[in-house]
């Protein structure tokens, strides 16, 4: 396999250049600085960052065990345990090389209204995007997550949206009826962008104490098991976003350049990677050398070309 060719893999992305389609997924590598002390990694074999899920305050997370296991993934239920966003802007941004790849916040929260304030304190920070995770539960509403009703998906983004100008990129669930509706109403509140999938719901049971192992009961599922299903969301979304070029991150699953390609194909622009690098975290520029290959192969000069270029069965 031949070294990448760079200029294959450039693009642009809600504005950003990105120097690789791949992204590495919120809550797979903390807050940008825990991967880089493993040797052999480069910035310069990704595109961007999205750093943990962040709420307004502190959280300390869901009880043990938060991950578990599975089949051709993992479930876990983490608990969105983090500093807080002040702490985040004050005492992690400024340790962060923004001159060597974009860096992009993941924003939870409980309510609207916590939504709107965390996108508005990074808002004046250094950061270059906003993730949206509305896969969060609303406690105004009895818990039902945001990701899985389109009007509170599009509230939240019109809150985010109200309070900055950077590049909103929202999260969207599987677990829901019509994403590509919710898609529609996410782009006509001001989102920028979108990630297609968020986890799965999920549950494993030990079967000698008969408990669930996840000490929340149940988890998302991420992993090479849900990519099918990715995959195919990645395509209904594409169907909503292609008239707006609006780009979308795809994830779910991607383990190799073949994983990668099928994305671009189904209409993805980048490339999210995540569970994978629990076991291999240098899969990267393997990942981007197997794209470059395949451009290569077909006679493409950048992967803007490949993009969307699904041609369904009659």
């Amino acid at each position: 396999m031949t070294p990448a060719n760079p200029t294959m893999l450039k693009l642009s992305f809600c504005g950003m250049d990105f120097q690789t389609p791949l992204v590495l997924l919120s809550g797979c590598v903390g807050f940008g600085e825990e991967y880089t002390r493993v040797q052999g990694f480069s910035h310069s074999d990704i595109g961007a960052v999205c750093l943990k899920g962040t709420t307004l305050e502190a959280r300390l997370g869901n009880p043990a065990h938060r991950v578990c296991e599975t089949p051709s993934g993992m479930i876990n239920a983490i608990g969105l345990q983090n500093p807080g966003t002040r702490h985040v802007i004050d005492s992690i941004l400024p340790e962060l090389d923004f001159t060597e790849t974009r860096f992009i916040a993941n924003l939870s929260g409980s309510t609207v209204e916590e939504y709107a304030e965390v996108a508005r304190l990074f808002d004046d920070s250094p950061i270059d995007a906003m993730e949206i995770n509305i896969s969060c539960p609303n406690v105004k509403e009895g818990g039902v997550a945001f990701g899985n009703d389109p009007d509170m998906s599009a509230r939240v983004v019109a809150a985010c949206r109200a309070v900055t100008n950077k590049p909103l990129i929202t999260k969207l669930s599987p677990n829901q009826t019509d994403i590509a509706e919710n898609a529609r109403r996410c782009i006509e509140s001001g989102t920028d962008g979108f990630a297609v999938i968020n986890t799965l719901m999920g549950m494993a049971i030990d079967i000698e104490a008969r408990k669930p192992i996840i000490g929340n009961n149940q988890g998302g599922l991420s992993g090479p098991a849900i990519k099918p299903i990715a995959l195919l969301k990645v395509h209904q979304v594409y169907q909503v976003c292609k008239s707006h070029n609006i780009p979308i991150i795809g994830q779910g699953g991607i383990t190799t350049a073949n994983d990668a390609i099928e994305f671009l194909i189904a209409g993805a622009s980048g490339i999210g990677i995540g569970t994978v690098l629990f076991y291999d975290p240098l899969i990267c520029p393997k990942i981007n050398n197997g794209i470059s290959d395949y451009l290569a192969a077909h006679n493409l000069s950048n992967i803007s070309e490949l993009i969307g270029t699904l041609e369904l069965n009659d």
